[in-house]
């Protein structure tokens, strides 16, 4: 039976995520967003417009117990925000078809999985988190909730992200490296140590970007 689906946020990502439910042969409703009017279309070929604010999730969720929600919202800590606010709600899963993932690999509920993706056996990924298009996520990997992997980024084997850390684009991360909570991994980076604090790290290999530098 095909779920019926209502996206959080009305902004880019979540056109990429409407796309990849629509694929998935589910529907998507419309949106949910606190900074768009009602009835403001997102999406002109399927007629997808914002149906109302965040908090309406809560009367939805009332009157039709089946309709299952997703943030599509690029922020991690806004994500994580919105789903600790709503945490009886419903989160779908989002899988686009073309990702290619090991029989044994874990995915939580309310986590994008984009285009192009590979995720290998024995792998662990939370709640709420982005793994967007053409990222390589190799065997035995933990990552935890809200984090996001950018496009193209690549985490050899055995690597840990810690929560709410943000991979950037292109990044590579070696294999047997442990990422602490809250951290940005510039785009291109290399990770070859173990990150311990969180902050900033850009560079090959990467390196703490202190504080005043951009």
């Amino acid at each position: 039976m095909n779920k019926n689906v209502i996206i959080i946020g009305a902004g880019g990502h979540s056109k990429v995520v409407a796309d990849i439910i629509i694929k998935s042969q589910d529907n998507v409703l419309g949106f949910l967003d606190d900074n768009i009017p009602i009835d403001t279309v997102i999406i002109k070929e399927k007629n997808l417009k914002v149906l109302g604010k965040v908090e309406h999730s809560l009367k939805i969720k009332e009157k039709n117990t089946d309709i299952e929600f997703v943030i599509g919202i690029g922020n991690s800590k806004t994500r994580k925000a919105i789903a600790e606010k709503y945490p009886n709600l419903t989160y779908y899963t989002a899988i686009h078809p073309s990702s290619q993932i090991a029989l044994d690999v874990k995915i939580e509920d309310g986590t994008v999985v984009m285009a192009n993706t590979c995720i290998n056996t024995s792998t662990e990924i939370g709640k709420h988190c982005i793994i967007n298009t053409g990222a390589i996520i190799e065997h035995d990997n933990e990552i935890n909730d809200y984090v996001h992997i950018s496009p193209n980024a690549t985490l050899c084997g055995t690597v840990k992200i810690g929560e709410i850390t943000h991979i950037g684009a292109g990044a590579t991360i070696k294999n047997n490296i442990k990422i602490c909570n809250d951290c940005v991994i510039g785009a291109g980076a290399v990770v070859v140590k173990n990150i311990e604090r969180s902050g900033k790290y850009i560079g090959i290999p990467s390196k703490k970007l202190k504080k005043g530098k951009k």
